[in-house]
């Protein structure tokens, strides 16, 4: 069975793919998903803070603009952030985990120590202040995202290269001349590969939660953009007579985070030969 089908006999994952999936389409369709793609920065004062009806789903915010559509536009601007943060993530993280596990000693744990320092730090408080210094835009986001998380990925793949480079497939290619370089590519990464895309995916959703965070505290992307979790930030004085206003974003971030935990999840179960012996 392909890794699609297993994935897809798993209830939990089935759900958080379902739920990606959608995110996806609602962020590429948002213009047309949209029922007031031209209201989503516009003020409409005679139409503030209505409750939800037939004709706004979600209700108004306090500048008239129906919320449903600034949910949908909020989408594209989240699952921008998360593609880019989590890959520079990926990059920088993977290759120095590499390096550092294979070579081990000075040259391991100079870039470990490096990685040490920024995991000292609580990743949000470092994510916060590199953002508060840049200043509020949705590149400082990607940028105080991207500093901030390449060392779970770096100590993540060098656990893994240390636990492989003593094994037999290792040894036989060094034996044959193959070169440091080709060993760590073509032998070592590809078996590192699931626990990769494991951490991906769990990291995709923590990604999304600490974005609406700096977004809150109105480090994000700048008004009038509909970020959902500035959308959150500005309903607060408005609670709780118009509760839909931070109801709405609210409930979007948790259904997208449950959607790529759960999904990450199930990569886990069906890519771990141990836990699917058990099974």
């Amino acid at each position: 069975m392909s890794l699609f089908g297993r994935l897809m006999r798993d209830r939990a994952a089935a759900i958080g793919t379902l739920i990606i999936g959608v995110l996806v389409l609602v962020a590429i369709f948002a213009p047309w998903l949209a029922p007031y793609p031209e209201d989503v920065a516009a003020f409409h004062l005679t139409d503030r803070l209505q409750p939800p009806s037939a004709e706004h789903w979600f209700g108004t915010d306090r500048m008239g603009s129906d919320v449903f559509s600034r949910i949908l536009f909020g989408a594209r601007i989240t699952i921008t952030i998360a593609v880019i943060a989590v890959g520079v993530s990926v990059a920088i993280g993977v290759p120095i985990g590499l390096v550092a596990g294979y070579y081990g000693r000075f040259t391991g744990g100079v870039l470990m120590r490096t990685s040490d320092v920024f995991l000292a730090v609580p990743q949000i408080v470092l994510a916060i202040a590199i953002a508060q210094t840049l200043g509020p835009s949705v590149e400082n986001v990607i940028l105080a995202l991207s500093l901030t998380y390449w060392p779970f990925w770096a100590r993540l793949v060098y656990a893994e290269t240390r636990a492989l480079k003593g094994q037999t497939f290792v040894e036989a290619a060094q034996a044959l001349g193959a070169s440091d370089l080709r060993v760590m590519v073509l032998h070592i990464l590809p078996n590192t590969l699931s626990a990769i895309i494991v951490r991906t995916s769990i990291g995709m959703g923590a990604t999304i939660l600490t974005a609406a965070a700096l977004g809150f505290l109105g480090l994000g992307a700048p008004p009038p953009a509909p970020e959902w979790g500035r959308t959150i930030s500005e309903a607060r004085e408005f609670l709780p007579e118009a509760w839909w206003y931070a109801a709405a974003p609210g409930l979007a971030i948790f259904l997208v985070v449950m959607g790529f935990n759960l999904l990450g999840d199930g990569l886990r179960d069906v890519l771990d030969p141990k836990l699917r012996k058990g099974r």
